[in-house]
């Protein structure tokens, strides 16, 4: 069972100095201030189109801020955390950039929703506007203090109703699990928008919802009150250091003002609740005290208050003055660095030796990484048990060199997988995760989320943070897996930018393209055909410290009459279809794609100029996928040089059936291909 906890009382008016009250009080009045002031850019079309007052939350937001050590700690906060912007050291000024979208915005250079407050330098986090999935990567980057024996804490702060999320669960079952030091903070004002939480949770508190679990401290406090959640605070933070595991921090808050700008809360709230909520101002009730209990008199905090109000005003000018981001810019920190191959430019060879399986290559690889890196990390379902090395055994014998820390088991919870190993990589640059992100690549839409959070934060941070993670996925049919054990994903994944996605159908690119993909920055989904695993034909010699660069095709084999543009399990049945028909006298040219995004576009195009028709084969539906755009391409930079229109080969727009029969008629196979290919050369 968790623990619920009484704060202890670090902090009371009598024990508190002067100078510390005093501090308080200037960080409450100015972040007022500002709260007040945001929806006035928005009525002078200046910006800070987005704004979500915190009012009401003010003891709690301080006291998290507060409790927040920039040198050892980690804090995710959410988009209502001002104040806790404030308190953590933030600037007005600064406050003020991220508010109106400057390009000198410490949070994202004016890309992201106003009112998300980061400063990426003291590990103050840039969080998405998808609401209460940053406890994931909290959980992520307190793992990674443990691995690294690192003293500090993850705070992540969010409002109650959106821990009706499933994957704040996944968050609060493994941080239990794990024991690691995080703080979760429940800023509970009543309402998600306009619901109450009455229609969340059947617990009035949903901090309740967590008590059966084990290794769990749960404090409840005031979050009106200044005293109460500095205190809650404070324990909740030497808990979590003192004894390695989480600790929810439930506040009790109001909201004093609607959810937003966009919200009006007159039209659910009515004039009693809204009169009384104001009632309990944390602002209002701590300049009372201070003043009734003679620590300072009304004309000292009139004074404090017109100092804040002077600084506020010097903020804005500065931030009125900031540059805005140039349209030209949107192109910048989509992608991460790549790595560059220096060997192997092209990412081909002419090695001669012993031909390698596909799984042999991928299992070597990722060992060969692990002895030259030691910050390299791989989990995920069925990854480590004994002799077991994931579903599949690529794998195998990993955890038995490497260790535990290094190789281990996840829940069958994608999003916390892949959630995690993006918090993970956020703790040092040279961090390397490999996830396995679903036992088959069908089961991987719960993570869709977290892959989002992962293609969009390079971009997002403007260029700050960039998760170093490759995403293993065994795809693709061919071995009577029916449904959930036989899809391909590019066709819906492609579109999303900021993540590279490759395919490889050869054990030498298979090797290549994943050590290139671990050399790399940024996040890569690596697509395994896992057909070809022990498949014979996809056996080739791998080089030593082999290596494939992003985004460069390979001609498996040249020809003159037809160009054939294909990628993972297709490949062999282009190739096979090209021998028969060389037999009929046709020479028919396949390229293998290796690399979709980034495509490489000027070797169709190049290829296309030679054999003036062309024919896109690969095992996804034809109907929405990834040749679609393939087609287009072509289209748009080489129709001068068709002499016939483009053709596609995929599977048929049905899901995949288990029966060999039914998987046999769905599938492409090298007869159909042939078939297509006659078509294209009759033309």
């Amino acid at each position: 069972m968790a623990k619920k906890v009484k704060p202890t009382k670090h902090y009371t008016l009598k024990k508190t100095s002067k100078d510390t009250l005093q501090n308080w009080y200037e960080l409450l009045s100015l972040g007022r201030m500002i709260d007040d002031r945001a929806p006035n850019y928005l009525k002078q079309a200046i910006g800070w189109s987005y704004h979500a007052p915190y009012a009401g939350h003010d003891g709690i937001q301080l006291a998290i801020g507060q409790t927040f050590e920039k040198e050892t700690d980690h804090l995710f906060p959410y988009y209502r955390d001002m104040l806790t912007a404030l308190a953590s050291g933030l600037s007005a000024e600064e406050l003020i950039l991220n508010g109106i979208s400057k390009a000198t915005d410490l949070a994202s250079g004016g890309r992201h929703m106003s009112n998300h407050f980061a400063k990426p330098e003291w590990n103050i986090h840039n969080v998405s506007s998808c609401t209460g999935n940053h406890p994931l990567h909290a959980v992520g980057v307190a793992r990674a203090m443990n691995r690294y024996d690192h003293k500090g804490v993850a705070f992540s702060s969010q409002g109650e109703s959106s821990v009706s999320e499933g994957y704040v669960y996944e968050a609060i079952n493994g941080a239990s699990r794990e024991k690691l030091p995080v703080v979760f903070v429940f800023q509970d004002n009543g309402y998600g928008i306009s619901v109450p939480k009455c229609d969340q949770t059947a617990n009035e508190f949903v901090a309740d919802n967590f008590m059966g679990f084990l290794n769990l401290h749960i404090i409840h406090c005031d979050g009106k009150d200044i005293f109460d959640s500095m205190n809650a605070m404070k324990t909740a933070r030497e808990i979590a250091l003192e004894k390695s595991e989480p600790v929810i921090v439930h506040a009790h808050c109001v909201r004093i003002g609607s959810h937003s700008n966009s919200d009006k809360h007159e039209l659910y709230r009515d004039e009693k609740e809204r009169e009384d909520v104001k009632k309990q101002d944390p602002l209002v009730a701590f300049r009372k005290t201070l003043i009734k209990e003679g620590i300072f008199t009304e004309a000292e905090l009139d004074e404090i208050d017109a100092a804040k109000k002077k600084e506020l005003l010097e903020a804005h000018t500065l931030a009125m003055k900031a540059p805005n981001p140039t349209p030209e810019s949107i192109y910048d920190f989509v992608f991460a660095p790549a790595h560059e191959p220096q060997t192997y430019v092209d990412g081909t060879h002419n090695e001669q030796g012993e031909p390698m399986k596909f799984i042999d290559a991928l299992n070597g690889q990722l060992k060969k990484e692990f002895r030259e890196n030691p910050n390299t990390f791989i989990w995920g379902q069925d990854m480590a048990n004994k002799d077991k090395g994931g579903i599949f055994n690529v794998s195998k014998g990993m955890q038995q060199e490497f260790g535990k820390e290094r190789v281990f088991n996840g829940p069958i919870a994608e999003d916390y997988i892949l959630g995690t190993a993006n918090g993970f990589s956020r703790f040092r640059k040279d961090i390397r995760v490999v996830v396995e992100g679903a036992e088959f690549a069908d089961y991987f839409w719960p993570a869709m989320e977290q892959y989002l959070e992962c293609s969009h934060d390079y971009w997002r941070s403007n260029g700050a943070f960039a998760p170093n993670v490759v995403i293993r996925l065994a795809s693709g049919g061919y071995i009577g897996g029916g449904l959930y054990h036989s899809q391909n994903l590019e066709g819906n994944i492609a579109g999303i930018p900021g993540v590279r996605v490759v395919c490889p159908a050869f054990a030498d690119d298979a090797a290549g393209l994943l050590r290139t993909a671990m050399h790399s920055e940024g996040p890569t989904l690596y697509l395994e055909p896992k057909a070809l695993y022990n498949a014979k034909q996809a056996m080739a010699v791998v080089p030593e410290n082999f290596e494939v660069p992003f985004g460069k095709a390979r001609v498996r084999k040249e020809g003159s009459d037809l160009t054939v543009v294909t990628y993972g399990n297709t490949v062999h049945h282009c190739l096979e279809a090209a021998e028969k028909l060389s037999a009929e006298g046709y020479n028919v040219e396949v390229i293998d794609l290796r690399s979709l995004v980034p495509l490489d576009e000027q070797t169709v195009i190049d290829s296309i100029a030679k054999t003036n028709r062309c024919l896109v084969v690969h095992e996804d539906k034809v109907f929405g996928g990834f040749g679609g755009e393939i087609v287009a391409m072509i289209n748009e930079k080489a129709f001068e040089h068709l002499d016939a229109p483009v053709h596609r080969v995929g599977s048929t727009f049905t899901p995949v059936g288990f029966n060999r029969i039914l998987e046999k008629a769905i599938l492409p196979n090298t007869d159909k291909v042939v078939e297509a290919m006659r078509k294209q050369l009759a033309y």
